[in-house]
């Protein structure tokens, strides 16, 4: 029977293809073995029994080492028994951690006494427990990253839900694993009280490099001390009070503060203005520029000229804004994390909240403002800077006649309970306030807006008064 060349030249790359298929299908099952080191997995075992299962048990939960770090099924046995051991504050050696193995049923499945004694014997001294820490760690790491990766590329191909959603979690995944790397320690009271002593000094000396953003506002920053790392701070008003005016004035005293402060990069999120506008109104805010001049082209040459240095000025100001209009939580979270890893942010101002999408419009609206309150929370905290959110007041306020209260926030959910600080913008309706402030002093443009701290974890509460110029959309300090 005659060699048909061409049909074998088929079978031979079908053979091929489908033996590649078979490869991207089950990547496991090529020669290459994922990252691991035996020698060190046993050394770390061993120093732990060499120590009794102390200081060096308590150094690998401190850097945060799992059963599920070692490679070897048998020695994330052996490991999860140590742990246990150590918790009921038993000194460990080889005898007691077989004696517990056996009690589990785990002996058979780690090799009995011998794999023990075998993996003691493997070093003399724990002298090198954190290296041996360290190894295991680093290969855990990049098996994790393996396994992310592929489960990625397996739920690329099977993606069904909302991109902005799927994307987040593969970036929220990969943003876990590099998290992992660096590990949280207490310190010792020496450090936090040094710091705690500049801090005091900085204050009485009256400058301002202590702790936390600064909002420029000189009552404000007397009440709070700025606005610190992880802090969620929660500024509320009824439509048309100023609300956005203020969050840009706390932008701009951050990334161009007075006095040779050093600036901090601020992020916006503008969901009801675009960037354009945005941009206008700080330019007019900060030159003192009356916007309606310019819309009526009557500007004299000395607002041309502040505006020329104003723009000036803010080309070179480390400020983001990002005005997509129907973000959601994951989108704000994935946008601000990702800028922060290229350049250090100090702020990230969010305006404002019942605007961003839900992930899920199936369920209620007051559980989706809750899930994004929480979000906003735990942005904070992720990237350890202040996170000011601008959030809207229901009527009854206006109704009642009265000055708004934290619980007057609109679709509260848990806003109240995220927040470290709620800060709530009131316009007193009489002309003349309990103060004795003279309003019908004041010029028809220039307001006296109360600004209510209505919560603060770690201060007081109390009203101030702040003046609204609302030819430049600004706030200023109150003088009375």
């Amino acid at each position: 029977m005659p060699h048909d060349s061409d049909s074998s030249g088929d079978f031979r790359k079908g053979g091929r293809n489908f033996r590649d298929r078979k490869k991207r299908e089950n990547p496991d099952d090529g020669v290459r073995v994922q990252p691991h080191n035996i020698e060190a997995e046993e050394g770390l075992i061993a120093a732990c029994m060499i120590d009794g299962g102390r200081e060096i048990l308590t150094e690998c939960i401190e850097a945060k080492i799992a059963p599920e770090y070692f490679y070897k099924t048998a020695h994330q046995e052996i490991y999860r028994a140590l742990i246990e051991l150590y918790q009921t504050g038993d000194p460990v050696d080889e005898i007691l951690l077989f004696d517990h193995l056996q009690k589990n049923g785990k002996a058979e499945e780690v090799g009995g006494i011998a794999a023990i004694y075998a993996i003691q014997d493997r070093i003399e001294t724990a002298a090198h427990a954190r290296f041996f820490t360290k190894i295991v760690h680093e290969k855990y790491l990049l098996r994790r990253l393996i396994r992310t990766s592929r489960e990625a590329i397996e739920a690329c191909y099977e993606q069904q839900d909302d991109m902005s959603a799927f994307i987040e979690k593969i970036e929220q995944d990969i943003f876990e694993i590099s998290r992992d790397r660096v590990t949280d320690a207490a310190v010792p009271i020496s450090v936090s009280l040094d710091e705690a002593v500049s801090d005091i000094h900085a204050l009485l000396n009256g400058k301002d490099d202590a702790d936390g953003v600064l909002s420029g506002f000189r009552d404000l920053d007397g009440m709070t001390y700025g606005f610190h790392p992880g802090q969620m701070i929660v500024l509320a008003a009824r439509p048309s009070v100023g609300k956005t005016s203020l969050a840009m004035n706390f932008a701009e005293h951050a990334m161009l503060p007075d006095g040779g402060r050093k600036s901090a990069g601020v992020l916006v999120f503008s969901l009801e203005m675009t960037a354009a506008q945005l941009a206008m109104r700080l330019i007019c805010s900060r030159a003192r520029v009356d916007m309606k001049r310019i819309r009526d082209r009557v500007i004299s040459k000395q607002d041309s000229a502040d505006i020329a240095t104003t723009v000036k000025e803010l080309k070179t100001a480390p400020l983001w804004i990002d005005d997509a209009s129907s973000s959601s939580i994951l989108d704000i979270r994935a946008k601000a994390r990702r800028l922060h890893t290229k350049n250090q942010l100090g702020l990230v101002v969010v305006d404002y909240l019942q605007l961003i999408r839900g992930t899920d419009n199936r369920i209620q609206r007051e559980q989706q403002i809750a899930e994004i309150s929480r979000g906003m929370k735990g942005m904070a905290k992720e990237l350890n800077i202040p996170v000011v959110v601008l959030s809207q007041l229901n009527r009854e306020s206006e109704k009642e006649n009265r000055d708004p209260r934290i619980s007057d926030l609109r679709e509260s959910g848990s806003i109240e309970q995220d927040a470290d600080v709620v800060l709530l913008l009131h316009r007193p309706k009489k002309r003349e306030d309990d103060d004795g402030v003279d309003e019908g002093s004041m010029p028809r443009d220039v307001e006296h807006i109360r600004l209510i701290i209505a919560k603060q974890r770690n201060g007081p509460i109390g009203d101030i008064d702040l003046t609204f110029v609302r030819r430049y959309t600004r706030y200023e300090n109150f003088h009375r």
